[in-house]
Formats: C-alpha cells, sequence, structure tokens
C-alpha cells in the first residue's frame, strides 16, 4: 500500500442520508466528488440534497468550492478514485456483492471504507480480492454535522491514511482493536435504548419523561465527558479508585435488574403511541431540523468547526 496521504478524488456509493452527507461534507472541504447511486431518481436529486446540506455547514465554517459529479454507473465512479465512502442498505448479501464489484473496477490501491452501523467486515470482504484496503468508516449519523467516525481495518497503512483524511474534514477518529458488531457507539446506544424500552415495559414512566431524564441529567455531562470520566468524578477526591471500592456494589445491584428486551407487538405499539405523543404533530422532517439546529449550535459552542 501507498504510504501517501494525498486523497483528492472521492467517491460516494449510495445516497441516502449517510451517502449524501458525506458527498456534502467532501464538496465543503474543496473536492471534486463523484457520487453513484442505482436508482435514477435519486441520482436526479442529489445535487440539490448536498446543495441543502451544504448550507448548513456555512453556520460551521467557509464553504470551499468543491464539486459534485454524479454519474450512472459504478466502473465508472470509482475507476480513478483515492477513497471510495460506500453507503448502501445495511443487508449483508447486498454489502458482499458491491464490496466485490467496487475491488474488481477499482485501482488496487483505492481505500473502500464501509459506513455500516454494524456488518463485520471480515464477513463483507470474503469475496474480495484486496481486502487489505477495505475498511470500516462508521460515521455518525449526519456525517457532515456528527463529528465521530470509527474506522476498523487489517492494516495499520491503509487505516493512517484513511485517518489523516477523515481528520482532515474535521472528524473526531477512533480506532476499534477488534471488529464487533455494532463497533462502539452503536452498542452504546443500543445498551442504553434498551433499559429506555424496560422502563416504558414496566410502566415506570412516560416515553417523553424517559427522554427528559435522559436530555436534562446524564446527556448533558456526557456531552463534556464520557461515562467512564463521569463515574471517575463520581468518586470524589479519590476518583474511580474510590468509586468502584465504595460504590461499586451499588452499580452491580443496578445493573443485575437492568431489562433484557424483546421488540414485541405491544412493546412496539407503546413505544409508537409514546413517541407520537412526544413529538406533539412535528413531522419526522421538524424534528430533523430541531435536532441539526441544536447540533450546529452545540458544534459552535465546543469550538468545532467540521
Amino acid at each position: 500500500m501507498t504510504a501517501t496521504h494525498d486523497i483528492a478524488r472521492v467517491t460516494v456509493i449510495g445516497s441516502g442520508l449517510i451517502g449524501a452527507s458525506w458527498a456534502a461534507l467532501a464538496c465543503s472541504r474543496g473536492l471534486t466528488v463523484t457520487a453513484y447511486d442505482p436508482s435514477a431518481q435519486r441520482r436526479a436529486e442529489l445535487p440539490s440534497v448536498v446543495a441543502r446540506l451544504r448550507g448548513q455547514l456555512l453556520a460551521l465554517r467557509a464553504d470551499s468550492d468543491g464539486r459534485l459529479q454524479v454519474v450512472d454507473n459504478l466502473p465508472g465512479a470509482v475507476q480513478d478514485a483515492d477513497l471510495v465512502l460506500e453507503s448502501a442498505p445495511e443487508r449483508l448479501d447486498l454489502k458482499v456483492a458491491l464490496l466485490a464489484e467496487i475491488d474488481r473496477h477499482s485501482d488496487t490501491d483505492t481505500i473502500v471504507a464501509t459506513s455500516t452501523s454494524s456488518l463485520l467486515l471480515s464477513e463483507m470482504t470474503a469475496t474480495c480480492r484486496n481486502r487489505a484496503r477495505f475498511i470500516v468508516a462508521h460515521p455518525f449519523n449526519r456525517p457532515h454535522l456528527m463529528p465521530l467516525v470509527e474506522l476498523f481495518g487489517t492494516d495499520q497503512g491503509v487505516l493512517d491514511r484513511a485517518e489523516h483524511f477523515f481528520r482532515s474534514l474535521g472528524k473526531h477518529t477512533i480506532r476499534l482493536k477488534r471488529e464487533v458488531h455494532g463497533h462502539i457507539a452503536n452498542r452504546l446506544g443500543a445498551a442504553l435504548w434498551q433499559e429506555a424500552v424496560h422502563l416504558v415495559a414496566e410502566g415506570v414512566a412516560e416515553v417523553a419523561d424517559i427522554d427528559a431524564a435522559l436530555i436534562h441529567g446524564p446527556a448533558m455531562r456526557w456531552a463534556v465527558q464520557g461515562t467512564h470520566l463521569t463515574y471517575h468524578l463520581g468518586g470524589g477526591a479519590g476518583g474511580i479508585r474510590h468509586y468502584l471500592d465504595h460504590l461499586g456494589p451499588s452499580q452491580e445491584k443496578r445493573w443485575e435488574t437492568l431489562g433484557r428486551m424483546r421488540l414485541t407487538p405491544e412493546i412496539k405499539q407503546a413505544l409508537i403511541d409514546g413517541i407520537e405523543a412526544e413529538a406533539a404533530g412535528r413531522s419526522v422532517a421538524d424534528l430533523e431540523a430541531e435536532r441539526d439546529r441544536f447540533l450546529i449550535d452545540l458544534l459552535q459552542l465546543r469550538g468545532h468547526t467540521g
């Protein structure tokens, strides 16, 4: 693998929420982005979606003069790419076939990064010839705003090159030491949501109040320091050592009562009813716009310019 950090030609495969967001971010950084989606309708809509997302980024930093080029075939999209950002739907059979096709049509030193949120790289690249150049680069939705990118791969040189690129886009990268379903952030989110669903199922509180407890409690601290440092401070002057020695047993008692949930029809309906009540008539688009406004404000507060 080449040791160069020069990634100038970026291709986005898939133009859904993640792909369009990646394209907008790269274009805002002055890069020429080639994009392909098998849907002709999505290809036609992509320029306007990217323009709208780039408009959001203007609140964080000046937009550089990047360009979006939409093509109608995969071989033409990937043949000259330095980096391919694959953001196809989360289906193993689809990913296996797609990554093998990208492998056939791209240069051998092109980095291919999949945005998978839960699949294993080893399984997705099972039929690829040049597996070392494939990596997981899992962004947190939405990539043009959220800083996190989780990286996993088998070739350290490839990872170094990719990490340099993502950091040049303003991303905060972390590396997994071994692959695991859901990586890190989604596993943490899944664990938290399981207990939130358990609280609904047990009738402890309404959906809106459970969300409020998170927003106005732990989430505010977690936006500054992660869960490990939060408990370190919970130990006072003695830090985590004191917390584990003196409060560890109470933590274990809470762990023992956490729920293991199945999404039965009854629980699904309880969640649907509770979320509809919490949304109070606001559409998904309304809620997305509200979320994005708050994300931009939070990024500005943290001095993150994207």
